[in-house]
């Protein structure tokens, strides 16, 4: 038995096929008991979880690698896409790559925002509804409690989750400094392109009490602000609507300023001067440079997250070598313990044979003793016997093999068996 691990995520699929394999909670555990029904083999069926976030869906297995196919199959189908377009964009992992995989999610190695602590809550959940379902089993249970380890470590021991590497998770640095807690807080996003996307999927990750995102276009404002649950507001409305906001985020392709310094100002009056954090990601300025000037005003432009960014990029680059190097132990611990796992039935069966002659020479022992025989005569029967049938069948396949199959069977026998031997002088083998 291996694991393999099978999915598509925000790398590797657009949006809406990626929406095609969302599951809600209550759909995990029948659908993961409907695909051990699908692919069950006559030799057991597979352990089986799933992994569903607005960023991924992954399908962790253990079982038989002949199962990777069915397992693609039916999970295109549940997508209700062909399985060649659905393989264009999933990502199939098995063994080693499989449990690396699923300690670099667990510790936020892998997830749009660096270092984000949501993905480990929402893995936890996803082993609970496989565990419900009936579907997780031994080996994916320890596959999973190690991610959790390992993903343990490495928030503990490194700064994973400490320092900004782009210009949107320094944005939500800065603002985590202003205030106290970003769950407290309204944030406003202007425009819908891809760095207000970006920024917008940082501060989400910080669950603020609502959000907002103010276009020129309604329709496509409304698309962006149904990804994060937050409201869509036209941008003609900005300056009466402004200052219903904490925190506001702006990055148009406007050749003049949208936000001006006056419709800033009657915000701060509404506010009662409570304090505002801006940031300006767009070039040309959206943001009037004079609000900087301010009392409550807390602005920032792109310059400026960009001089954070790079004094922050070393650091995290550092913790993220550290964490790499944290999760590849405990990949190739996990490995060794799924390889121990696979000579289990094997040792089952030995273990069994044994206590069966064991079993075997007791009762031929007592029924010696019983005739009166002598003590001595019957213990060297017993340890006779017992010997007999551990070489027996080592002996048999000597005596049957050919003579380049004998030499390679001699070396292991004598491994095995000779290692307690004394060793002539000059041996060493």
């Amino acid at each position: 038995m291996s694991v393999f691990a099978l999915g598509l995520n925000h790398t590797t699929a657009p949006l809406d096929l990626r929406g095609r394999f969302a599951f809600t909670l209550e759909q995990l555990a029948p659908t993961l008991q409907g695909f051990r029904e699908r692919v069950a083999r006559p030799s057991g069926s597979p352990e089986a979880a799933i992994l569903s976030t607005c960023n991924r869906t992954e399908l962790y297995c253990a079982a038989e690698p002949a199962l990777v196919r069915p397992a693609i199959d039916w999970l295109a189908g549940v997508g209700g896409v062909a399985s060649n377009h659905f393989m264009d964009h999933a990502y199939v992992l098995e063994g080693g790559a499989a449990a690396r995989h699923a300690f670099r999610v667990a510790s936020g190695l892998d997830s749009m925002v660096l270092g984000e602590p949501q993905i480990l809550g929402q893995m936890k959940q996803a082993v609970r509804e496989a565990s419900t379902a009936g579907t997780l089993g031994t080996t994916l249970h320890q596959m999973f409690q190690r991610s959790f380890a390992v993903a343990k470590d490495v928030r503990t021991s490194t700064e994973i989750g400490s320092h900004s590497i782009s210009m949107a998770a320094a944005a939500v640095r800065l603002a985590s400094q202003l205030f106290e807690d970003l769950r407290d807080t309204k944030v406003l996003f202007v425009g819908a392109g891809e760095m207000i996307e970006l920024v917008a999927t940082h501060f989400a990750a910080r669950a603020p009490r609502a959000m907002a995102v103010a276009n020129r276009t309604l329709e496509r404002g409304e698309k962006l602000a149904s990804r994060f649950g937050a409201e869509a507001i036209r941008l003609s409305d900005l300056p009466a609507r402004l200052g219903e906001f904490d925190a506001v985020i702006s990055c148009t392709a406007s050749s003049l300023p949208i936000i001006g310094l006056g419709a800033v100002e009657r915000a701060l009056k509404a506010r009662k001067h409570r304090p505002m954090f801006m940031v300006d990601l767009a070039v040309p300025r959206d943001i009037e440079p004079e609000v900087s000037r301010l009392n409550d005003v807390y602005l920032y432009t792109v310059d400026d997250l960009s001089a954070l960014v790079q004094t922050a990029g070393e650091k995290r680059q550092a913790a993220v070598q550290q964490a790499e190097v944290i999760i590849e132990s405990g990949v190739q611990s996990f490995v060794h313990w799924l390889d121990q796992r696979g000579t289990v039935p094997l040792i089952q069966a030995l273990n069994a044979q044994a206590d069966d002659w064991r079993a075997a020479e007791i009762a031929r022992a007592r029924k010696m003793l019983a005739k009166g025989e002598d003590l001595d005569a019957v213990l060297e029967a017993l340890t006779r016997g017992l010997t007999q049938k551990m070489l027996h069948g080592t002996l048999a396949e000597l005596h049957a093999a050919d003579s380049e199959q004998r030499a390679a069977l001699a070396q292991t026998v004598s491994r095995l068996f000779l290692r307690g031997a004394a060793r002539k002088p000059g041996d060493n083998h």
